[in-house]
């Protein structure tokens, strides 16, 4: 199903004149600018707002017109937008899905980009790989070092006022923790003995 959906995709989007994009782009531009504050401001070079910035150098606005890069082959799975038909001609592949962050990840592109669901889910995915990180190390024989890991030596040496602030802050929030735990603890034993 998915190889089918991915091959009609491609023959497609292969029969689309090269030019089309700039055709969609272009379509309803008139209207569009009455409608929408700043849309199409940049389309015109005689209006260009990064004018006293930028040094242009007259090419600009030919990188319009260009040839598509050829689409990189997909030797594993890509998850990408539902508000896009396919893949982009070019993607990462560092870090492809796995494990339970990746079915965490294939949840969150069941979704919209315009959704909290899709942004929090992925927020998820990135914890839960964290973890995993943390479990594949430890299984390979590799102590996670904090103090390294979590830029502690860099901080206790550039900035060591906000680092004892900080871990003095932990330490009694901590503290305060395990004297509310135990306090519970003795009321409910208390309560049985009555």
């Amino acid at each position: 199903m998915w190889l089918k959906t991915f091959v009609m995709e491609n023959v497609l989007e292969k029969k689309i004149d090269p030019l089309q994009d700039r055709k969609i782009a272009n379509r309803n531009m008139a209207d569009r600018t009455k409608d929408i504050p700043g849309w199409g401001m940049d389309a015109d070079p005689e209006n260009d707002p990064t004018y006293p910035m930028k040094h242009s150098n007259g090419a600009d606005h030919e990188r319009l017109n260009y040839e598509k890069a050829p689409q990189q082959p997909i030797d594993m799975e890509i998850l990408h937008s539902i508000e896009r038909p396919n893949v982009t001609r070019v993607f990462g592949t560092s870090t492809p899905p796995s494990g339970l962050s990746g079915a965490v990840r294939r949840y969150a592109y069941k979704y919209s980009e315009a959704t909290a669901t899709h942004w929090m889910t992925l927020i998820l995915a990135d914890r839960i790989n964290v973890i995993e990180g943390k479990i594949n190390d430890l299984k390979h024989g590799v102590l996670p070092n904090p103090w390294i890991e979590r830029g502690w030596r860099a901080e206790w040496k550039h900035n060591r006022p906000a680092f004892i602030r900080k871990a003095a802050t932990t330490a009694l929030l901590i503290a305060a923790g395990i004297m509310l735990m135990s306090r519970k603890n003795r009321s409910k034993q208390l309560l049985e003995r009555w």
